[in-house]
C-alpha cells in the first residue's frame, strides 16, 4: 500500500480560547493535488501551517510521508523534536504564501539559492545551476540578476515558487498564492502550479481561483468553522455539492 504523503487523525489547534481545528481528518496520496476551499476563518491556512509545524496541533495526529510532524513516537509517549530536527523537516515541504516574502536586498537568483546553500550546504555552483533551470521553468530565465522591487507582483510569487522548488519539496503548500495579485497577472502564477501538477508534484492549494480547482484538483475539500464539510471529485463538488453549507458558499464565489 501506498503511504499518504499527508495524513490528518482529528487534528485540532486552539489558539487560546478560539479553537480553530475541530477535529480534521485527512488524506493526501502521493501526486495528488487537493484543494482547500471556504470562507475565510475557516481553518485553512492554520492548516497548512500545521503542516510544515509553523503552527503545534493540540490533538490528533499530523504525518507526512508517514512520519509524525514535529514529534516522534517512542512506546506510547509522543516526544517533540527538536528544533533543528523540525527544520531539517520542513525544509523537504515548500510553502508559497499570499504574500512573496521575498529578500528584498537579494537578487532573483541569491532568493532561489539562499535555502539549498544555507540549509542543505549545497555548493553555490550547483545551486546557483538549479535555480537557473527553475527560473527558465516558471518563465524568468531574463530576471536572474533583478531584484523584488523590480518585478511585478506576479513575477515575485514565481520567483517565490522557484525558490521553495529549489530545496527539492516532496510536497508543495500553496495559501492563497494569487490573491494579493492583479487579476492580469494571476493566470502566469496559475500555469506554473498547473505545470507542477502535471509533472506530479504532490500539492495542497488553498485558493478561490474555482477554475484552476475545477480543472487541475484531484481532491476538493470545503471547510467550515474549522471542520471539514465536504470533499470529493472537484467537478462533483462544484456542480453538486452535497452540504447546504458548501452550497451557500459556492452561489457566493461562482
Amino acid at each position: 500500500m501506498t503511504v499518504p504523503m499527508v495524513e490528518a487523525l482529528q487534528v485540532r489547534k486552539s489558539f487560546g480560547r478560539l479553537e480553530v481545528l475541530k477535529g480534521i481528518d485527512l488524506t493526501v496520496d502521493p501526486g495528488e493535488v487537493l484543494c482547500l476551499i471556504g470562507p475565510s476563518g475557516s481553518g485553512k491556512s492554520t492548516f497548512l501551517r500545521c503542516i510544515n509545524h509553523l503552527e503545534k496541533i493540540d490533538g490528533g495526529e499530523l504525518s507526512v510521508d508517514g512520519e509524525l510532524v514535529g514529534y516522534r513516537r517512542s512506546g506510547d509517549k509522543l516526544y517533540e523534536l527538536r528544533d533543528r530536527e523540525v527544520c531539517g523537516k520542513r525544509a523537504e515541504i515548500g510553502m508559497v504564501f499570499q504574500r512573496f516574502n521575498l529578500f528584498p536586498h537579494m537578487s532573483v537568483l541569491d532568493n532561489v539559492t539562499s535555502g539549498p546553500v544555507r540549509v542543505q550546504k549545497e555548493s553555490s555552483t550547483t545551486a546557483n545551476e538549479r535555480a537557473r533551470h527553475l527560473l527558465e521553468r516558471v518563465g524568468l530565465a531574463d530576471k536572474v540578476a533583478a531584484y523584488p522591487n523590480q518585478l511585478s507582483g506576479g513575477q515575485q510569487q514565481r520567483v517565490a515558487i522557484a525558490r521553495a522548488l529549489a530545496m527539492s519539496p516532496k510536497l508543495m503548500l500553496f495559501d492563497e498564492p494569487t490573491s494579493a495579485l492583479d487579476p492580469e497577472l494571476v493566470g502566469e502564477v496559475l500555469d506554473v502550479m498547473r505545470g507542477l501538477a502535471e509533472d506530479g508534484m504532490t500539492m495542497i492549494v488553498v485558493t478561490h481561483e474555482m477554475g484552476f480547482a475545477r480543472e487541475v484538483g484531484d481532491t476538493m475539500v470545503f471547510m467550515d468553522g474549522g471542520v471539514v464539510v465536504e470533499s470529493g471529485d472537484p467537478k462533483v463538488v462544484l456542480t453538486s455539492p452535497q452540504h447546504e453549507r458548501t452550497r451557500a458558499f459556492l452561489s457566493k464565489v461562482l
